[in-house]
């Protein structure tokens, strides 16, 4: 099973689009996305030094546009990533563009959010001086007790050993004077400390612009980064993409979904490395290709040719198929083969190693089959129930 996934902030590097804009049609996709992200992305992707690029409400449509495109670089045609892509997933920001890949969003509605959040983003790090420290190895219960003692949260949990912490610059320094037994500290090139409780003013803004925008449920299994539950709502996955601005990453849950599902190989979008730098050691044995410049795409062919595989989803329409969000064992409710539920019913839980986590018709519909049993275990996108759409809301 191929996964692909995008990179979050503090992945740019400067000039790192240039190679790219030498395909045909790439730098006309660029300037389109530019308009609508009111930027000229081309030259922050070519010219613009580093600390252009890492203002935040800079980098974001940057790496969301470079994703987005270098994607049509890979599959031309986008519906041919449904029949070869198993699982998609992004980092932080990333996350944007991977909705957008599974068909939730469209690009330009990508643009317009992103756009929105780079801003709101920025301006919510404006308030207080804030930022964030890559804290590398070292015990993690001593890494967890250290940021617990200077007030700091872990905004991303990246697995490998690698936790980001984030919080005021007094608090980050407090760390640095006494960190970690055994951990080495690695401050980050970000605006602020996002996924924490100083981006709450951002979710604000973003919340409103997601009422007025429409959503279609993914047509390939989405990875969310919350708690790496596969999300198959388009409602859920956009207000997973709201909330987690001032939430903290979970990267290591999405990997161990990536496994739970059987991901065999994993392609990371440019500006790519970060990512696959982590999978390497936390996923042994799944191949993985980052994505850097148009020279990385015979590879990447070949690896989406050796294991490519539909997702079940865009077999079935979402709103007649319900998933497992998690790997666990499956806890059936009452309902039976011809009831009908109304939008929002439970038909389950998922009882996994971390939690419960209950599985909900978002649209309603009348029950056709049961293809688990109570008490089955169960996979990540694993289809659960299949809903005639018309009835029962």
């Amino acid at each position: 099973m191929l996964a692909v996934v995008a990179p979050g902030q503090g992945s740019q590097t400067p000039g790192f689009l240039g190679p790219w804009l030498e395909l045909p049609g790439f730098a006309e996709r660029m300037h389109w996305l530019s308009a609508v992200a009111g930027m000229d992305l081309v030259a922050h992707g070519t010219t613009s030094d580093a600390e252009t690029i890492r203002d935040t409400a800079v980098a974001q449509p940057l790496l969301v546009a470079s994703a987005l495109v270098s994607a049509l670089s890979l599959f031309p045609h986008p519906t041919d990533a449904f029949r070869v892509v198993g699982a998609v997933a992004g980092h932080s920001v990333g996350e944007i563009a991977a909705a957008a890949g599974a068909g939730v969003i469209c690009a330009e509605q990508a643009m317009v959010f992103v756009r929105e959040r780079g801003r709101a983003m920025a301006e919510a790090a404006a308030m207080t001086p804030t930022g964030m420290t890559a804290v590398l190895g070292g015990d993690a219960e001593d890494v967890a007790a250290a940021l617990a003692r200077h007030g700091l949260t872990a905004a991303n949990t990246n697995g490998a050993g690698q936790v980001v912490a984030a919080g005021t610059m007094e608090q980050l320094a407090a760390l640095a004077a006494d960190p970690p037994t055994k951990a080495r500290l690695i401050p980050l090139q970000v605006a602020g400390a996002f996924h924490t409780e100083h981006m709450a003013a951002a979710v604000a803004v973003l919340a409103r612009y997601a009422v007025a925008m429409s959503t279609h449920d993914p047509r390939t299994r989405l990875i969310s980064n919350a708690d790496g539950s596969v999300v198959h709502d388009g409602r859920d996955v956009l207000r997973r993409l709201v909330r987690q601005v001032s939430a903290p990453v979970r990267w290591d849950l999405c990997m161990q979904s990536m496994a739970d599902l059987g991901v065999t190989a994993v392609i990371e979008m440019p500006p790519a490395g970060t990512l696959t730098n982590l999978m390497r050691r936390a996923l042994p044995g799944v191949e993985t290709l980052a994505l850097k410049t148009p020279e990385d795409l015979p590879a990447a062919q070949d690896l989406v040719a050796r294991h490519g595989s539909a997702s079940p989803l865009d077999h079935s329409p979402t709103w007649r198929l319900l998933i497992a969000p998690a790997s666990g064992t499956f806890v059936r409710g009452g309902a039976a083969v011809g009831d009908s539920l109304d939008p929002g019913s439970r038909i389950g839980l998922v009882h996994t190693r971390r939690d419960d986590q209950p599985v909900l018709a978002p649209h309603g519909g009348t029950v056709l089959e049961w293809l688990v049993e109570d008490g089955d275990p169960v996979t990540p996108g694993q289809p659960l129930l299949r809903l005639h759409p018309e009835a029962g809301g």
